[in-house]
């Protein structure tokens, strides 16, 4: 019975551990990007790979992150430029932090963001949060048309630069 402890002991570690190693591995560039399967602020699900063939930013940002308020301006004027320029090929995903549905909402009207926003409300302790390794905001990454990851957080000039670049 000691033996058959031991084994049983040796598979429960080994399991943890093995669920802790894959739970702290980076994203990196050339990966896919994970699905995310989340509500838009009117209830509607959305699922990030229903936007295969697109460029598309995952914007993680919240209400309460004064540098993710800063960056909605710039992300409106990327916006507009590539919709504009490659009407279909360019998305935004805005994955919302935040716990107050209310503050999130308001956030969108002043902003007048018009590209997708997606959130459950669950602040640190969304999945998605989990599953993209979120220790900090504003975080991003760049997904090409077939959802993998070409870009890992640029933020102003730079992210300006690597879209231009990428859609020539």
């Amino acid at each position: 019975m000691n033996s058959m402890r031991r084994i049983v002991c040796f598979f429960l570690t080994t399991l943890f551990a093995s669920h802790l190693f894959a739970q702290n591995t980076p994203l990196e560039i050339g990966q896919p990007a994970p699905e995310i399967s989340l509500p838009q602020p009117d209830g509607t699900p959305f699922s990030l790979s229903s936007l295969q063939g697109k460029l598309v930013l995952i914007d993680f940002w919240a209400t309460w992150c004064a540098p993710c308020v800063e960056e909605q301006p710039e992300l409106k004027v990327l916006y507009d430029k590539y919709q504009k320029a490659n009407p279909g090929k360019f998305e935004i995903v805005g994955v919302s932090l935040d716990k107050s549905k209310e503050n999130w909402v308001k956030a969108i009207d002043r902003f007048k963001i018009d590209w997708i926003q997606v959130s459950d409300l669950m602040f640190w302790k969304s999945p998605v949060a989990k599953d993209y390794r979120i220790e900090e905001l504003p975080f991003n990454i760049l997904m090409d048309e077939q959802g993998t990851i070409i870009a890992i957080n640029l933020h102003g000039k730079k992210l300006s630069d690597f879209i231009s670049n990428y859609v020539r």
